[in-house]
């Protein structure tokens, strides 16, 4: 716990003997000492812990975006198949899923700096082993090193902050945590293109390595090593049903309508995958206590509309870029350094709302900024269906800008409002569950903007993608965001309240 500059680290028995009564309750609520947590108050650690874990982010996002478009330069290179060396991005994806679930019991167990700076080390380790590679095999099983690391730091590095800042900083600390996610989305193609371009495709992992130093030394010097102070045993049970599910349902959603797999293929995963699932309820309800996921935390009200009712939003808005990476590039012919330059305009809508997120929901709550966030981002991005070849570049630039600072704030404040009511001891598996509902939504968000842009393509009689198979779609997707109002709409003026503050009811509502 912080007063001012000076940090007080609590433990019970100095707490008892030095404190008052009452106020030792009071502190004791306030840093929840039963789950171990080091509550940080200081303006310096607020702002320092949030850049040092989007660093991380930064790093992770940047190196999935860069390598879509190195792969036909890497194909030739190691004398293979473009759509067999699509195996190195499917290969991350599924050990990102595999290991995402035991997230949060890895950093109670050994400690969350010890977890978060392992991933970051393994993370840049891996990347070099991409970089030398020489075959397939030997890319796909870096890319396997690279999926765990990656399943790691994203979780494990929420609930740093989680576990270390006070409630009342929680918005604008995920604001860090959103920005180098679009940040990285947003620079990874024109990066690609220009490495691609005029240098080696082995520099795309290379660069990782001195970051991926730089975030270890920052890890060690200023990230606590905050953990449960009861160690619980691995669910392996648990482990497994959740790996061959999420494995299973993310593979078969990543290749849903893209012709890679057999449709028997496909089928089978899902299949397979969904009844994994199903057997880890069932084995949930026999042992919750111990259970690699806890399921309850779906109970709590904040949380349920945060987690559930984004997926909805991740469904819709998570498969704009995707969709908009095919227009800009196929329906207008446009270089993906060129599309990466028109759509840098979203990271820098998003850069600037970051300073004012925190004080509108403070000052709206976040029903009201949420439910006017989504209506507006949802309109937005089913603008882009208006867009055509010979739509003037300044137009597009204009519609992306205002969309970044609509979306982040949307998803800044998203975040925030799921851990706004939970419990410390809850912390690291809400955390492992967010990241698995965000993993499930992305993957099926893609693959069913796949299977719809397929179903317009055989009712256009193509085989050819254009601009007029694609920007249909746009208002499709923006109508599946507007489902998850039910969620935001129901929630009561003041929830999360103790991380936006009290409401004033007669407020009116702004947007970014």
């Amino acid at each position: 716990m912080t007063v001012g500059k000076t940090t007080i680290v609590m433990s019970e028995t100095t707490a008892e003997s030095e404190v008052p009564g009452g106020l030792l309750e009071e502190m004791v609520e306030a840093a929840d000492l039963s789950a171990g947590a080091e509550i940080v108050e200081s303006s310096h650690s607020s702002l320092l812990l949030p850049m040092i874990v989007g660093f991380a982010l930064f790093m992770g996002t940047l190196d999935g975006t860069v390598i879509s478009n190195a792969l036909p330069t890497m194909a030739r290179a190691l004398h293979q198949d473009p759509l067999m060396l699509n195996t190195a991005i499917t290969s991350y994806l599924l050990a990102s899923a595999v290991f995402l679930p035991i997230s949060g019991w890895a950093a109670d167990r050994f400690g969350a700096r010890t977890v978060f700076r392992g991933a970051i080390i393994l993370f840049a380790v891996s990347s070099v082993g991409c970089g030398i590679a020489h075959a397939l095999w030997h890319l796909v099983v870096a890319r396997l090193l690279q999926g765990i690391a990656g399943s790691m730091m994203l979780p494990v590095g929420r609930l740093v902050l989680l576990r270390t800042l006070p409630k009342a900083e929680m918005v604008r600390a995920m604001g860090f945590l959103i920005l180098p996610g679009i940040l990285g989305t947003v620079l990874g193609p024109p990066v690609g293109g220009f490495i691609v371009t005029f240098s080696s495709w082995r520099w795309i992992f290379y660069i990782n390595l001195p970051m991926g130093l730089i975030g270890a030394i920052l890890t060690t010097m200023y990230v606590p090593n905050v953990r449960e102070t009861e160690k619980q045993k691995l669910d392996l049970t648990g482990f497994l049903l959740t790996g061959f599910g999420l494995a299973g349902l993310v593979y078969g959603f990543e290749n849903v309508g893209r012709n890679i797999l057999p449709a028997w293929a496909v089928n089978s995963l899902l299949g397979g995958g969904l009844i994994s699932l199903i057997l880890f309820y069932l084995h949930y309800r026999r042992a919750r206590e111990t259970s690699i996921l806890d399921l309850s935390i779906i109970g709590i009200p904040t949380y349920r509309s945060a987690t559930v009712g984004g997926m909805f939003l991740r469904l819709g808005l998570g498969a704009g870029p995707f969709l908009l990476a095919l227009l800009l590039q196929l329906g207008f012919g446009l270089s993906a350094f060129q599309a990466g330059l028109l759509t840098l305009a979203d990271a820098l809508g998003s850069l600037l709302t970051m300073k004012f997120t925190q004080p509108l929901v403070k000052a709206f709550g976040f029903k009201r900024m949420l439910v006017t966030n989504i209506v507006v981002a949802a309109i937005l991005q089913a603008c882009y269906a208006f867009f055509r070849p010979e739509t003037p570049h300044w137009m597009i630039v204009a519609v992306f800008f205002v969309s970044g600072m609509f979306r982040s704030t949307l998803f800044t404040a998203l975040n925030a409002l799921a851990y706004a009511d939970l419990p410390q001891k809850a912390m690291s598996r809400a955390s492992s569950l967010s990241s698995v509902l965000t993993q499930l939504a992305s993957s099926l968000g893609i693959g069913a903007s796949a299977v719809v842009l397929h179903a317009v393509m055989q009712a256009h009689h193509t085989t050819k993608i254009s601009s007029a198979d694609i920007t249909p779609i746009f208002p499709m997707i923006s109508g599946v965001t507007l489902i998850s109002l039910a969620f935001f709409l129901s929630m009561p003026t003041n929830a999360g309240a103790t991380v936006s503050g009290p409401v004033e009811t007669n407020a009116t509502p702004k947007t970014a």
